[in-house]
């Protein structure tokens, strides 16, 4: 039985090491992508709306996968497929010559990451105790947050080599990058086949299934109203990006910028997992929600490049609370053979409110003002903090 656990104990570092790899790939991309998209025409909204649209396939699949993974108490087979899918298609954004066929490319790299998350997060869940959920959660988000610094150092490296020794259009280096994204890619794929483990469960019970749901848990509940009114507020990193931009942040700096919120997020998740454990997921989810409202606020009331890199640092530790604790904390609210199922219907929800909330942030830009747009946000977080103050429990009767 010992050794058992120190198998599935090894899940969560084999599924960090997946997400670092992965998000080396990703970053690759995803640091030049906003500039890559204005290089091709596209405006601010319309970028927002590509980045919202994304997010929201990945998450409305999610609810599929984790119900599918629940029933077949098979996690592992579908997280295998999410990843390959969207290792074999983010190639094709280096061929894209259009916006629209940019957001194609986006749409099926998006399904292999709603395929693959919720599983995951279930498994991760089941892999470790109750109260080390908190550490193991802040792990793989920091460890995919460290792929995602290398990938922009990586991206800042390369586009810097191409400008001094080559003679490349500042495009042609984009799609050059973007082709060697695949590499890291195919590592990541490679170790969660090799080297992560299902964790066994009992069969399926279709009547707890209706149960669970015709019952279903005001804690729960009100998780998910709190959750989904943050996510209003929660913009693509490519609005923020583009704000830098507004605020003189030059083209050369701006993958560096954009590292400095990776840095924080990195360094930081874990340690804020550990505090969530150690204090409450509850406390540590208010005052992430808080620092988000300051940090909207901040962004519409800065003028200075100056003021960009410190909100782009705050940002960082806003994400490094909110991209975690959340999923530690659903965990506490459901039983164990509702997990994934739970997680695909959180991230559902959530997607479905990140197709138009970044597209709203760059219309209200387009429209008014990038004060007005991140008033909005800052508004919102706002409300989503008292919201989890008030109504959302520590802590369910149902946890297992």
């Amino acid at each position: 039985m010992a050794e058992e656990k120190v198998n599935l104990k090894t899940n969560v570092i084999w599924l960090g090491f997946t997400s670092l790899f992965t998000d080396i790939s990703s970053e690759m991309i995803m640091a030049l992508l906003p500039l890559f998209l204005t290089s091709l025409g596209a405006s601010r909204s319309m970028v927002g709306l590509i980045e919202g649209f994304a997010e929201a396939t990945a998450s409305i699949l999610k609810s599929v996968s984790g119900w599918i993974s629940d029933r077949l108490q098979a996690r592992k087979g579908l997280v295998v497929v999410g990843y390959i899918l969207s290792t074999v298609v983010k190639p094709f954004i280096a061929l894209a010559n259009t916006w629209y066929q940019v957001l194609a490319v986006r749409f099926i790299d998006r399904v292999g990451k709603g395929v693959r998350t919720a599983p995951r997060d279930a498994l991760i869940a089941d892999s470790v105790e109750a109260q080390e959920r908190g550490r193991s959660f802040g792990l793989q988000r920091g460890m995919d947050t460290t792929g995602a610094v290398i990938g922009t150092l990586l991206a800042s490296g390369l586009i810097y080599l191409f400008s001094r020794y080559t003679r490349m259009p500042l495009i042609t280096q984009y799609r050059t990058i973007f082709w060697l994204s695949v590499i890291p890619g195919i590592i990541a794929v490679l170790t969660v086949a090799v080297f992560v483990k299902d964790v066994a469960a009992k069969p399926f019970e279709k009547k707890n299934y209706k149960m669970a749901w015709g019952s279903l848990d005001s804690g729960f509940r009100a998780f998910l109203l709190a959750s989904v009114i943050f996510e209003l507020s929660n913009f693509s990193y490519a609005i923020f990006i583009l704000r830098a931009a507004d605020l003189g942040v030059i083209v050369a700096l701006i993958p560096i910028i954009y590292l400095i919120y990776n840095l924080a997020y990195a360094s930081l998740s874990l340690p804020l997992g550990l505090l969530a454990d150690k204090v409450g997921k509850k406390p540590v989810l208010f005052t992430g929600y808080l620092f988000s409202a300051g940090m909207c606020l901040g962004f519409a009331l800065a003028r200075e490049p100056l003021h960009a890199w410190l909100l782009f640092g705050l940002y960082g530790i806003c994400m490094a609370i909110t991209q975690s604790t959340p999923r530690a904390l659903l965990a506490d609210l459901i039983p164990k053979d509702l997990r994934g199922t739970a997680y695909g219907v959180y991230y559902t929800l959530i997607g479905l409110v990140a197709l138009p909330t970044s597209a709203i942030a760059g219309l209200l830009w387009d429209r008014y003002s990038a004060e007005v747009a991140f008033g909005y946000g800052a508004v919102l977080a706002a409300v989503a903090a008292v919201l989890i103050l008030l109504i959302v429990p520590a802590k369910s009767e149902l946890t297992k």
